[in-house]
């Protein structure tokens, strides 16, 4: 996606060998026509998949999914990292470590929110280890939903995340796929 590669370029910074922070535009502050973009273009990769349900990891997950949502007319799920008051103990958890801040979270999702059977579309922000996919992938499986794709606004492929959705068969569709980060300059893969 040649918008989403010139933003990256534009308002995209390096950060050591294997962090780019989007928070201009993705992340913390977000563009919504980006974003509205975005959702198109995972709506136009995914047509045709009976998806019933979109799944996401809060926080920075939540922009890019909602928007892909409103393109396929579906609702967005995203799984939650704190257990509050108002969140049942019927849930689906897994564990997610998370490398930009060095902590392992519960992730979960009311059982009310993912049934048995449904057809469900990951979205994510970023895939590099692939620790957040991981986690929802493992939820899916406990409430026995079936994974029908995986749409990644940035993909990292020095990192081992495709790896991991390749060898479990999972169609992973990516609109920027970063081949890596020389002198403090983001390289595409072609």
């Amino acid at each position: 996606m040649k918008l989403l590669e010139e933003r990256i370029r534009k308002d995209g910074r390096v950060l050591g060998q294997d962090v780019l922070k989007v928070d201009t535009f993705l992340n913390h502050q977000i563009d919504p026509e980006l974003l509205s973009a975005i959702g198109e273009e995972f709506a136009r990769l995914f047509a045709g998949k009976n998806i019933d349900k979109i799944l996401t990891v809060e926080s920075s997950g939540i922009a890019p999914a909602v928007f892909t949502g409103l393109a396929l007319h579906v609702p967005v799920v995203f799984a939650r990292k704190n257990k509050s008051l108002t969140l049942p103990d019927d849930v689906w958890i897994a564990d997610v470590y998370s490398f930009t801040k060095q902590t392992t979270n519960h992730i979960m999702i009311d059982h009310r929110f993912l049934k048995a059977g449904e057809n469900v579309l990951l979205i994510d922000d970023f895939l590099a280890n692939g620790q957040a996919i991981e986690g929802l992938l493992a939820i899916t499986q406990q409430a026995d939903a079936q994974v029908v794709g995986v749409g990644i606004v940035i993909e990292k492929t020095f990192q081992k995340g495709r790896q991991i959705l390749d060898d479990r068969g999972i169609q992973v569709e990516s609109l920027a796929r970063i081949q890596s980060f020389e002198s403090g300059q983001v390289q595409f893969l072609s």
